[in-house]
């Protein structure tokens, strides 16, 4: 694929991602119910249900599922109309919770921490004491993190005005994540020494593919 088409599909991407968060705050500081507010709260949903009909083994069932979403989606909108706040928020926890379980279920007893998991891929294979030491509290980190972010995120939504969760959700979650990142990084560097080339992204990039052979 040239450098300039992924450069390009970056740069629509982000434009995609940046101008449907800045909808959504719009619809959330809005004050009242708006056609808006509900279709950008059934985007993602339509947008996985598109995804698991691609899947299917039948293009007949595909279709048929998807005109049945379409229609139960049509049949729903003055409900999604009257409660998109409490939708975004449902989604906005569900996807935290989703990312707090695949970081919390590599904690159980008999499995590999998924840190130590990606550390390893960046080595290139098993990883000294300390650096599995090390990769087993950052997957610890995580959890916590996305922890704190449901409980932040649930009171800002329960006991502030609208307007204040919707920014904190939409604009300083990823800061924070990046903020995470570079934290971390910073801390590793001054833990640990001999440390392998490498970085995060392409570990995760490596560690999808396996999962996906």
């Amino acid at each position: 694929m040239p450098k300039a088409f992924k450069v390009l599909r970056a740069l629509v991407i982000t434009s995609v991602i940046v101008s449907f968060v800045a909808l959504v705050h719009y619809a959330n500081t809005l004050g009242h119910p708006s056609l808006l507010g509900a279709l950008l709260a059934l985007a993602p949903l339509l947008l996985i249900a598109f995804a698991f009909a691609i899947n299917m083994d039948s293009k007949l069932l595909g279709i048929s599922f998807i005109l049945l979403v379409l229609i139960a989606s049509w049949w729903a909108l003055p409900l999604i109309k009257q409660h998109t706040g409490f939708i975004f928020w449902l989604q906005d926890i569900g996807l935290m919770l989703i990312l707090l379980i695949t970081f919390a279920r590599t904690l159980l007893a008999g499995r590999k921490p998924l840190c130590v998991g990606f550390a390893e891929i960046i080595n290139g294979g098993p990883l000294p004491a300390d650096h599995e030491r090390y990769a087993h509290h950052v997957t610890v980190a995580w959890v916590i993190f996305f922890g704190l972010m449901i409980v932040l995120s649930t009171l800002l939504y329960f006991f502030a005005p609208l307007a204040t969760w919707s920014f904190f959700v939409n604009f300083l979650t990823l800061p924070l994540v990046a903020l995470m990142f570079v934290a971390e990084f910073l801390v590793r560097r001054r833990l640990l020494t001999d440390l392998p080339s490498g970085n995060v992204l392409g570990a995760v990039r490596a560690y999808l593919d396996s999962k996906q052979a």
